[in-house]
């Protein structure tokens, strides 16, 4: 029972980053998904881009604001605010990882971590639930 209540409450907070970033108009985000693969220090990444470092700010700020008023939980670390460049917000079982388009290409999380299991985000899944 314990393990259904975990996920619910996972959901809720990956439903509430994936609303922050299409509010504020997120590149390309999307959702690794490490559960299947057994050997993950957290179950999912969030990975999105900024065009600017003013909308990356944004993006984090908003994920920060919006998941908090919608499950009550504050980040257990961020860092990388000083210059956006790559801004990380660490739920401890979801990392929210926001970039700059540059610095997403040169790291490259989707191809680092190839064994997850990649979900797009799009307004149509979430006006779906």
């Amino acid at each position: 029972m314990p393990r259904k209540k975990k996920k619910e409450a996972q959901e809720l907070l990956l439903e509430a980053i994936s609303e922050a970033l299409l509010e504020k108009k997120a590149k390309d985000p999307l959702i690794l998904d490490f559960k299947g693969t057994g050997h993950s220090v957290c179950d999912a990444f969030v990975v999105a881009h900024g065009n600017s470092r003013t909308q990356s700010e944004a993006l984090a700020d908003e994920v920060v604001q919006r998941v908090k008023k919608q499950t009550g939980l504050n980040p257990w670390h961020k860092e990388g605010f000083e210059n956006a460049e790559w801004i990380l917000i660490d739920y401890i079982d979801v990392v929210v990882h926001i970039f700059q388009e540059t610095q997403r290409k040169f790291f490259n999380l989707e191809k680092l971590w190839a064994d997850a299991r990649i979900v797009k985000i799009d307004e149509q899944d979430l006006t779906h639930k």
